[in-house]
């Protein structure tokens, strides 16, 4: 994949209307809908007040959770939570769309610039469409929610060319949407000229630089709880990598394929082959696949459970893998001393639980004291870093979790391919 894309640097913005697709999918309060978490908001002011500074008029646009589109969809999503159909009102189809209103988005970005943010009441229907007409340079209007457009999620053309009829240039800036092919993330870039803002920018140039010219030694270390989730990434990084580390849930299917016994520990059972197969090409490559040495278990998933410590291919049968032992901490953390960039994704261990946090704490601290290019590929392993303090002390953490693993699998991502080639 090209990851040298043109930026809203390398066009001439000023007095142009300018779609720009943002993050904008934030945390809420359930009761009161406030907003609970704005960091993705602020993530997108660079852009946003570059823009604006330009004198480009900011027609901006997010998706906000998974609402449903149209009054059919609700019945049938309420119906499968075990509604009864009759029961089921347009009323309350209609109060559940309120409550994914981006309303409160446009609030607290007018806030966060100290200027006014109108608020369109839909996304391409008649009231969109007269404010970005009467938009003015320096100005900024956000849309309503993207996916409150049931063409949306189905890239559907029309819409696409509807949203592209109201700018002159499309910025893209959402990296947490780019992996999806949505008429607001590629669709419309059929009909504008499509650049990426800093945010994206960013996200390529570092990313894209670790895998394709990364400062050597690469350490990638990959957790969490799926084999399934992670194999395309582990077979691409096999390619890449020096060194790839194993924790988190996984690492115990791996055990498994390798003959050992991992009592109530995850397992994906249909996976063993998948994991045998990784072992043997990381033989072949000469690539150093590191695996836990010792686990911390315990009789139950609580938090109140007692961590009991086993070799990592001796589980007894009634005892579960919560989190790697001191033996693994101390070699993951050494092959993490003499690394040149290191790619983290996924926890070690249930850091939720104190007890079994330990794991996820010391590497987290290794990547902190290490002076290497340090890289976090979003989702848990973002939030680790940030709740543990060492946020502030990596190279970069990455805004989307679900894109940074398409990313790290080699894909080709939908909203990045879209964009002018540099």
């Amino acid at each position: 994949m090209n990851y040298n894309k043109k930026t809203v640097k390398d066009i001439d913005v000023a007095g142009k209307k300018v779609l720009l697709r943002c993050d904008f999918n934030v945390p809420q309060d359930k009761d009161t809908g406030a907003i609970t978490d704005d960091k993705r908001i602020v993530a997108a002011l660079p852009t946003i007040r570059y823009l604006l500074e330009q004198k480009a008029a900011v027609i901006a646009c997010s998706h906000l959770g998974k609402p449903n589109a149209t009054f059919e969809a609700y019945v049938k999503k309420q119906t499968e939570k075990g509604k009864d159909p009759a029961s089921i009102t347009e009323e309350a189809w209609q109060k559940s769309l309120k409550k994914l209103s981006l309303a409160p988005v446009a609030k607290r970005l007018s806030e966060l610039l100290g200027q006014d943010v109108i608020m369109a009441d839909d996304v391409v229907g008649p009231d969109a469409k007269a404010k970005a007409a009467a938009l003015r340079p320096g100005q900024i209007m956000l849309l309503e929610n993207t996916r409150f457009e049931k063409g949306e999620t189905k890239n559907d053309p029309e819409l696409a060319k509807a949203m592209a009829s109201m700018a002159e240039i499309y910025v893209s800036d959402a990296f947490g949407a780019v992996h999806r092919a949505h008429a607001s993330t590629a669709g419309v870039a059929a009909y504008l000229p499509a650049v990426s803002g800093f945010l994206i920018q960013k996200e390529l140039e570092i990313m894209g630089g670790a895998l394709s010219n990364p400062k050597r030694p690469l350490v990638a270390i990959l957790g969490g709880s799926k084999v399934s989730s992670k194999i395309g990434v582990i077979n691409n990084l096999l390619d890449i990598a020096d060194t790839i580390i194993i924790g988190g849930g996984m690492a115990y299917t791996f055990a498994k394929a390798k003959g050992g016994s991992i009592g109530k520990s995850l397992l994906e059972e249909d996976w063993l082959d998948y994991c045998n197969e990784m072992l043997a090409k990381a033989q072949e490559k000469g690539t150093k696949l590191l695996l836990p040495v010792d686990t911390l278990c315990a009789a139950e998933f609580s938090a109140d459970a007692k961590p009991v410590l086993y070799d990592a291919m001796s589980i007894p049968d009634d005892m579960m893998g919560m989190d790697i032992g001191p033996k693994t901490i101390a070699a993951y953390t050494e092959a993490v001393k003499g690394a040149g960039t290191v790619i983290w994704n996924g926890p070690m261990g249930v850091f939720e639980f104190p007890a079994f946090a330990e794991g996820t704490r010391a590497v987290a601290k290794a990547l902190a004291d290490t002076d290497a290019i340090t890289i976090i590929g979003g989702g848990d392993s973002a939030a680790a870093v940030a709740q543990m303090g060492f946020a502030d002390k990596m190279t970069h953490i990455s805004t989307g979790g679900g894109a940074s693993l398409e990313f790290l699998e080699g894909k080709e991502l939908p909203g990045v391919a879209c964009l002018l080639d540099k």
